[in-house]
């Protein structure tokens, strides 16, 4: 005769499911997030606050999962939810991007040593960071393609994928070479001009998405392209217009926008610095480029350490109520 009562379950094996028939393993609670997600369904605001979970743990590449999930979901993403996704995406690539500059500064110091042994090893590791790198833009540019771009709406919006799409393919042009270069650099371009025409019609010129978009794309000038003059112009004329319309300026983005313009200021000054010309201000000690940090709707930007770091870009955006360590 079968009881009458059912043994009790504790919460965990009710979680669980089937898992509740075996012993609970160190795998599967390290899996639990993913295995609500697929038991209980999980939305968009479910996602968002494990995404922002994942943050704080730095397991970025999770993070991704998490925020693509919420992007191919509905419509368009929230503010929130874009700058959660772009600081994903952001730390990803960035480990990447910095071990690959390591590893190719590495690499060129064995080769002057004629190590051929070496360089030959460092060769071989520095393709596997690129196919790492080669497959997280990628990732990142068929989500913007598929699903980001397609649903935006707002010109904010529109600005912000178009310049996140530039990043990406800029990012390829770094590593690539031949004609991979090429095609990479011109769908930069072509993307970081598109965001532009938006901006310049839809946001004002001391908007941080504004301003961090002429900054990135300076940077894609100086360093792709390798087009100093069109890179100061398009810094200068950015910083100038917004000095212009500074007084304009609301008090809950000026901290985001002046940070950019002096990031503008500093690149120029490195830039002129280096073609042997006046700077306009005091030589900073290193370059410094885009570095993750705080979460906040606002920007960051810091020092990168490296010799060879590139220019400084446009700061992370992040949101405050998931602040970070910087």
């Amino acid at each position: 005769m079968p009881p009458l009562l059912s043994p009790i379950r504790s919460p965990l094996s009710v979680l669980l499911g089937s898992y509740a028939n075996s012993i609970v393993s160190n795998s599967v609670i390290s899996n639990l997030p993913s295995l609500l997600l697929v038991r209980f369904g999980i939305g968009t605001e479910g996602k968002t606050f494990l995404a922002r979970l994942c943050e704080q743990a730095e397991r970025y590449d999770e993070m991704v999962t998490y925020m693509k999930e919420v992007a191919n979901l509905g419509g368009e993403l929230t503010v929130d939810e874009r700058n959660l996704l772009s600081v994903a995406y952001k730390n990803v690539v960035g480990t990447r991007r910095a071990s690959w500059r390591i590893i190719s500064s590495i690499e060129q110091k064995e080769d002057s040593k004629g190590s051929e042994k070496h360089v030959a090893i460092i060769s071989q590791y520095r393709q596997k960071i690129e196919a790492e790198l080669e497959r997280v833009c990628q990732d990142v540019l068929d989500v913007l393609d598929q699903s980001l771009i397609p649903k935006a709406e707002s010109g904010e919006s529109k600005v912000f994928y178009h310049k996140m799409k530039g990043d990406y393919h800029r990012y390829l042009a770094e590593f690539a070479s031949g004609n991979k270069r090429k095609v990479a650099a011109t769908a930069a371009h072509e993307a970081y001009k598109n965001a532009t025409d938006v901006a310049q019609t839809e946001l004002t010129p001391t908007h941080p998405i504004r301003l961090g978009l002429a900054l990135n794309f300076s940077v894609f000038y100086y360093e792709i392209l390798n087009s100093p003059d069109r890179a100061c112009h398009l810094a200068k004329q950015a910083f100038d217009d917004a000095i212009a319309e500074l007084d304009s300026l609301s008090e809950e983005s000026y901290r985001d926008s002046t940070l950019i313009m002096q990031l503008l200021r500093d690149n120029l000054t490195l830039w002129t610095s280096s073609d042997g010309a006046e700077p306009e201000t005091t030589q900073p000690s290193e370059p410094k480029d885009d570095k993750p940090a705080e979460a906040s709707e606002g920007a960051e930007g810091a020092a990168e350490g490296a010799a060879d770091a590139p220019a400084a870009e446009e700061p992370k955006k992040e949101e405050e109520a998931v602040a970070g360590p910087s």
